[in-house]
């Protein structure tokens, strides 16, 4: 009797002792859980709602034409300012040509209003000493009528023809005054006849520029639709261009988690494509204006009576080290794991500048220095200066060619004597 009871006392020992050690497992397991959430866990707020995202530039013809060749491909890297697209140019440079006339008639053109208002100053001056003329005749005659020497109708005369002069010189006048109106405060290059010309040749030498389609960005092809042969629209559609060495992360976090996340705290990123093997060191950057089902195509209506509460979740845009993303390459889409350090919260919840480093922008092609180069040499071929350059090359050309062609003949008479 002794031994069973005293085994049956032993067995509750060990249950007791187990139990004991059970609860003194759970409660320090339950203060070291306290104590790692009080000092370390409560600062971070994570989610695997994470999706990686990117610019993607579209890349699309700016003139009409057809494609004679595509130098690049989809999966293919390509620098910015490389060719990917080559247009049929021939039209556009037929448009180049007759753009470059029409600029030196322009010229020419203005340059005769010029020369015109030259004449007519010129005519003026020669009037104004015709008109003077015959008022000092009309005055002599005049003189002369009172001593009987002349009739009055050579008066008349005398009277008519100094009418005629001053009609004569006031036309003139009247006719460099509208020269004058076309060609007062300007140049030849400044004329408003010459700049309409002139944006219409850099409308066609843009044009034809623009036949040669290049990448505004460097980064991956994708979505390539363009083919050789096809006849392609302005504005169509023919291959996009993916920046990977700028890509972000939308992570999705729940309206509970947002309390304490603030614009610059730091973010840990785990991607699923290399799992715990790469690393990514992120920074907050920004905060959506609302909610993935404000911005739907057909937003949820909660006004009803059928209404369930569902928690919304709001994207928050994480920008990656750049070392991080060379080392480790990631593509639009894939899924990712981030963890944000909310320790601090003196950051601003709305974010003032996003975009760390600014998208590189396109050359402005209305301010080109070859085409201005084009512009200028065009203008100056067909300017006075060298138009008078030119006049005075052929006019000694024809002296040189009298002189010889007097010279032959002096020499054939002394021979025929």
């Amino acid at each position: 009797m002794n031994s069973e009871a005293d085994q049956v006392f032993d067995g509750q020992s060990k249950r007791r002792r187990g139990l004991l050690i059970l609860a003194a497992v759970v409660v320090v397991g339950v203060i070291a859980y306290a104590a790692y959430w009080l000092f370390d866990a409560r600062y971070y707020e994570s989610t695997d709602d994470a999706y990686v995202v990117s610019d993607i530039v579209l890349i699309t013809g700016e003139v009409p034409g057809t494609v004679l060749g595509v130098r690049v491909d989809d999966t293919q890297t390509v620098d910015r300012n490389q060719p990917v697209v080559e247009l049929d140019p021939a039209d556009a440079r037929i448009a180049v040509a007759a753009a470059a006339a029409n600029l030196a008639r322009a010229v020419r053109q203005v340059r005769g209003l010029y020369a015109q208002a030259d004449q007519l100053r010129a005519q003026i001056s020669e009037r104004e000493t015709a008109v003077q003329q015959a008022q000092d005749d009309l005055a002599r005659r005049q003189g002369l009528l009172d001593d009987g020497a002349i009739s009055s109708e050579e008066l008349a005369h005398a009277r008519d023809t100094m009418a005629r002069v001053k009609a004569a010189r006031d036309g003139a006048q009247q006719q460099l005054d509208a020269t004058a109106a076309q060609v007062e405060g300007t140049t030849i290059a400044t004329h408003p006849d010459v700049l309409a010309v002139v944006a219409k040749y850099r409308d066609a030498a843009l044009a034809l520029r623009r036949t040669t389609i290049v990448a505004p960005v460097g980064g991956v092809i994708a979505k390539r639709s363009v083919q050789v042969g096809q006849r392609i629209a302005a504005g169509a559609p023919l291959m996009a261009i993916v920046p990977l060495d700028d890509v972000w992360i939308d992570a999705n976090f729940t309206e509970g988690q947002l309390k304490d996340v603030r614009v610059g705290q730091p973010v840990r990123v785990q991607a699923d494509l290399y799992g715990s093997d790469a690393d990514y060191r992120g920074t907050v950057v920004g905060l959506s204006a609302g909610s993935g089902s404000a911005f739907a195509l057909l937003p949820s209506q909660n006004a009803s009576g059928n209404w369930i509460k569902v928690v919304q979740r709001l994207p928050v845009r994480i920008a990656l080290n750049a070392d991080d993303l060379k080392q480790h390459p990631l593509r639009v889409g894939l899924s990712m794991h981030a963890r944000i350090e909310v320790r601090d919260t003196s950051g601003p919840l709305v974010a003032s500048r996003v975009r760390a480093t600014p998208q590189p922008v396109q050359k402005s092609h209305g301010e080109d220095p070859e085409i201005d180069a084009r512009v200028a040499e065009i203008i100056q071929a067909n300017s006075a200066q060298a138009t008078t350059r030119n006049a005075q090359t052929t006019r000694e050309k024809q002296g040189a060619g009298g002189v010889a062609l007097t010279a032959s003949r002096a020499g054939s008479s002394n021979s025929g004597r």
